[in-house]
């Protein structure tokens, strides 16, 4: 009458066997185990500027600056580095700069130092200013919240500018 079915027998079964299976369920892997081709973009390097370099025009980048040759024009950068050979005649504009060589023209940064090798001719603009002593600075100095923004140069400032004595700073931070 009734016979037991095969089906519901415990034990291997003649579809689990075949080959293919095994093969499909081979590439299933947890996410955690998941290994991209080419690695997560580093922050790249930051771009230099070579000392027998001569620009004329404009520079502007979300990256890094090292500048150790003559730009004449201006640079807008994130960090902005100013080598001792360098020089600069134009408007600077970065979150971070850091003077060692020489500059003609505005400074705008978040933060702005100025190192002992330092020559600034021109006002500068800030959130936070450091002056190593045996810097020289001819200009202005002014704080604001926003050194960045461009909106500023027509409306009142948000302090009264502070003026700089020529020659050499000594050493501090305002």
């Amino acid at each position: 009458m009734f016979s037991k079915s095969k089906i519901n027998e415990p034990g291997p079964k003649a579809e689990d066997t075949s080959a293919p299976k095994p093969a499909a369920e081979a590439p299933r892997q947890p996410a955690t185990e998941y290994k991209p081709s080419t690695p997560p973009k580093a922050k790249p390097p930051a771009s230099v500027l070579s000392s027998d370099l001569h620009i004329t025009g404009n520079l502007k980048t979300t990256g890094d600056i090292q500048v150790e040759g003559t730009v004449e024009g201006d640079i807008r950068a994130h960090l902005l580095t100013i080598g001792e050979t360098a020089t600069i005649k134009g408007e600077v504009v970065a979150d971070d700069v850091v003077i060692n060589g020489r500059i003609v023209g505005r400074v705008r940064g978040l933060k702005v130092r100025l190192t002992a090798t330092a020559r600034v001719e021109g006002d500068i603009i800030h959130k936070t200013i450091a002056i190593e002593s045996g810097a020289h600075f001819e200009g202005s100095v002014q704080r604001q919240d926003d050194p960045l923004s461009t909106r500023g140069k027509g409306s009142a400032p948000a302090a009264a500018p502070q003026p700089a004595r020529a020659g050499s700073a000594s050493e501090g931070e305002a």
